[in-house]
Order: C-alpha cells, then sequence, then structure tokens
C-alpha cells in the first residue's frame, strides 16, 4: 500500500514564518503593521498564507533589482 506524504500547509504560523525568513518576532509583527506580510487571525492564534511569504519575497528581489 503507498505511503501519501501529507499536503504541505497553507498557512503558517508565526514561528514558522520566523524560520523561513530568518526574521526575528518583532520584526514580523513589523511587516503585519506596515501591511508589507499579509495575515488573519483565527481566535488568537496569527497564520500567514504561504502564498503571502513568497508575495512578500517576490515584492522585495523586484525592489532589489
Amino acid at each position: 500500500m503507498p505511503t501519501v506524504a501529507p499536503a504541505p500547509p497553507e498557512a503558517l504560523t508565526v514561528p514558522e514564518v520566523m524560520r523561513a525568513l530568518r526574521l526575528s518576532r518583532s520584526k514580523v509583527y513589523d511587516l503585519f503593521r506596515s501591511k508589507q506580510l499579509e495575515s488573519f487571525t483565527v481566535g488568537r492564534a496569527r497564520r500567514v498564507p504561504v502564498a503571502a511569504v513568497r508575495q512578500y519575497m517576490q515584492d522585495r528581489l523586484e525592489e532589489a533589482a
């Protein structure tokens, strides 16, 4: 019976975003406040769509070009 890998997450936690972008917690929250990185809350939990992280990185690459 083949083993099926779990689907990658669609949304990341703040610590996962911190690791992915190699940024501090305060910098990630600064990005939320400045609307540079989209996020949403579920109760008290903040989540960041994977697409938003990719878009943030793409925007930074375009700025650097």
